[in-house]
């Protein structure tokens, strides 16, 4: 279930007047996209935390203007604390959108029972999904993590329609003796026939020269 934003127009700009909003408890925003004007707007601080908290990326725009809008950038001050400034983008529940949303590790880890340490080398990723389908966050499911392997982007637990929009191959979860490199397990992994050529190579090579 989308959050509400009430929002109202906002006619000054500048660092002074957004410094002035901000000392209201009002956010700067901007609604633009489907073609339409920008439209300068504010929207109540707690009001964009309580979305943040919800993990919403779509929410429903009320008041000065009506519309889904996807959060399309969030600034926040120095510490992280309070939204600064947020970009607003207008979408239907068809729009195809990319998002960045946060991975969270699932289940228990064998290979730590073997020594190693895990470590989410990607804490976030970047997907491609319709409006009304982006999720709140993706699991990686570490229980069947071994000592040594990986999981990649590709691996990670995706709803129907929702796909990475980046490297598929990228490397997010980690199983690892400290100081050890990772072996590449996935199903699409296959063995280096130069190698075994080389190896038989040098046998023949070998042979050789004990005649």
């Amino acid at each position: 279930m989308s959050d509400t934003i009430h929002v109202t127009l906002r006619e000054g700009t500048g660092s002074s007047e957004s410094r002035r909003l901000r000392n209201q408890g009002l956010v700067p925003a901007i609604l633009y996209g489907h073609g339409e004007k920008c439209v300068g707007l504010t929207a109540t601080r707690e009001a964009l935390q309580a979305a943040v908290r919800h993990g919403s990326r779509v929410v429903n725009l009320t008041g000065a203007v009506k519309t889904a809008a996807l959060v399309r950038e969030l600034q926040w001050d120095t510490y992280g604390v309070e939204p600064l400034h947020v970009d607003f983008l207008r979408v239907s529940a068809s729009d195809r959108v990319r998002v960045k949303v946060p991975i969270h590790l699932k289940g228990e880890c064998p290979g730590q029972r073997a020594g190693g340490v895990v470590t989410l080398v990607l804490h976030e990723v970047e997907l491609e999904c319709t409006a009304d389908h982006v999720p709140e966050s993706v699991l990686a499911n570490i229980g069947h993590l071994e000592l040594g392997h990986v999981i990649k982007v590709k691996d990670l637990d995706l709803a129907e329609g929702v796909k990475p929009a980046g490297d598929p191959e990228e490397t997010a979860v980690t199983c690892l003796v400290p100081g050890k490199k990772a072996e590449d397990t996935s199903p699409t992994a296959v063995a280096e026939p130069e190698v075994i050529g080389r190896k038989a190579l040098e046998e023949g090579e070998a042979e050789a020269g004990k005649e």
